[in-house]
């Protein structure tokens, strides 16, 4: 699992019931735009995310729709489960590569 991807799980279980869009997902992550849509397609085609478009007006708003995520209930145990294997291999790693955060060699 990538980095990016790993912000973009953790920014949407920040709050896992709540809905977020694109630039909100971009400003809790970290990251820029055009880093988390691919990521955002990717995990809601495996099932990890659902999203909705907003009923709107465009017109009326001034202001394209916009898609909101969030972490399907379904799969949120799957994915804090993937964080954590994720998260205890980097410190596996760490432990056996101490140099590799800056660490004592």
């Amino acid at each position: 699992m990538t980095i990016p991807t790993q912000l973009v799980l953790r920014a949407l279980l920040e709050e896992p019931d709540r809905e977020m869009y694109g630039l909100q997902i971009c400003a809790a992550a970290g990251l820029p735009t055009g880093t988390i849509h691919p990521i955002l397609a990717r995990l809601e085609k495996v099932g990890w995310l659902r999203s909705r478009w907003e009923e709107i007006d465009p017109g009326e708003q001034g202001r394209p729709r916009r898609r909101y995520y969030s972490v399907n209930p379904d799969s949120a145990a799957a994915v804090r489960a993937a964080l954590h294997r994720v998260e205890a291999s980097h410190q596996a790693l760490l432990r056996l590569r101490p140099d590799l955060a800056g660490g004592a060699q």
